[in-house]
């Protein structure tokens, strides 16, 4: 059995030019962190006493006979990405729902990938974890996603992430004081707007014409070097918060569905009870609200929103682990032996694989 802890991510600045449509052209530039909030993955090979030959537990419960007949669209081009063909159990938890602007599907691929690595007894980088996670998303999966929710997930750490036109993507730790990263971490409030939302639904409203959105995509990509300044230079830490209210209006310039009225009432609400800017993490519509609010201010800023959920973190530099990994009883002579007879005696349903809603809570989405 194997567990994998792979954290969700916090992008300050440059979000939309990670999208290989935009970089492969232009280049792109990111600044983000992992924070201390995580996607579990629990992965084992399933002995031969059951029916079905794969079940998954998510928001659902799946119990399939081949990869073929799963719903989940990342955990069916995982395990043929990697060529497994024996059968495996596999539990998703999350202390963050999905849907949430967090970078949950990204971390789910991630989390997912590094633990069957494990459990066929491989250890890739970072670097390979990342890479293949994007070639999955993007090219197996085919959903509307950009590249720096993986590097970061992967990775972990607080870093500023380059995306070439020639396709390389570079990740480079924010060298700056920890003393530094305390500050600013202390500056930061997360709230839940419980508003669900899919980010590639939102991500197609206007990805399809970046370069008519230019303007906008410059100006983020520019105020990824002016928060590095800020942050190695000796400018006191509040000019963070302007920057983060410069990128949120450059952002909601991006699409009609970036925005509500809802998301503009919170934000607004917060801006005149003492935050100095924010932003709605991923790619918008809902989800997690970052607000940079002084720390004087933040009693204020929580009891003006306290009907969201408010959400304490801190930066994580660790980034996909395998935090647990022990082996079982090996069943491969019987498995082989397994699918070669006929079982359909057994079968208590007509149909191969079930799906049923679980009954331990969302953890999980098909989309996330």
């Amino acid at each position: 059995m194997v567990i994998s802890r792979t954290p969700f991510r916090i992008s300050f600045f440059g979000g939309g030019t990670d999208y290989p449509i935009w970089y492969r052209d232009h280049g792109g530039t990111v600044l983000g962190t992992t924070i201390d909030k995580y996607c579990y993955l629990t992965c084992r090979y399933l002995p031969p006493f059951f029916e079905h030959r794969i079940r998954l537990v998510y928001s659902r419960i799946e119990n399939c006979q081949n990869i073929d007949e799963i719903t989940h669209p990342a955990v069916r081009e995982v395990l043929r990405f990697l060529g497994v063909e024996r059968g495996v159990e596999i539990h998703h938890d999350g202390d963050l729902p999905a849907r949430s602007g967090m970078g949950s599907s990204s971390s789910f691929t991630v989390g997912l990938l590094h633990a069957l690595y494990a459990l066929q007894g491989h250890m890739p980088s970072k670097r390979q974890l990342a890479l293949e996670s994007i070639r999955i998303e993007q090219e197996l999966i085919k959903e509307t996603v950009g590249s720096q929710d993986q590097m970061l997930a992967a990775f972990g750490g607080f870093n500023h992430v380059i995306f070439a036109p020639n396709g390389e993507i570079s990740v480079r730790p924010v060298t700056v004081p920890a003393d530094r990263l305390k500050e600013l971490n202390s500056h930061l409030m997360l709230f839940y707007s419980g508003i669900e939302r899919t980010a590639s639904d939102i991500a197609e409203s206007y990805i399809t014409d970046l370069n008519g959105k230019k303007s906008q995509l410059r100006i983020m990509k520019d105020l990824v070097d002016e928060s590095l300044s800020t942050l190695s230079g000796r400018q006191d830490i509040t000019a963070f918060g302007s920057l983060l209210n410069e990128a949120w209006q450059a952002k909601r310039g991006l699409g009609a569905k970036v925005s509500n009225s809802q998301v503009d009432q919170i934000y607004e609400l917060a801006m005149a009870k003492g935050a100095l800017g924010g932003k709605l993490l991923g790619a918008g519509g809902g989800g997690f609200m970052l607000l940079f609010v002084p720390p004087a201010k933040q009693a204020t800023v929580r009891e003006s929103l306290k009907r969201l959920i408010y959400v304490p973190f801190r930066f994580e530099f660790s980034g996909s682990q395998i935090i647990f990994f022990d082996s079982q009883e090996e069943y491969f002579t019987e498995e082989i032996a397994r699918a070669s007879r006929d079982f359909d005696a057994l079968s208590e349903s007509a149909d191969a694989c079930s799906l049923e809603s679980s009954k331990t809570g969302e953890v999980g989405e098909l989309k996330s």
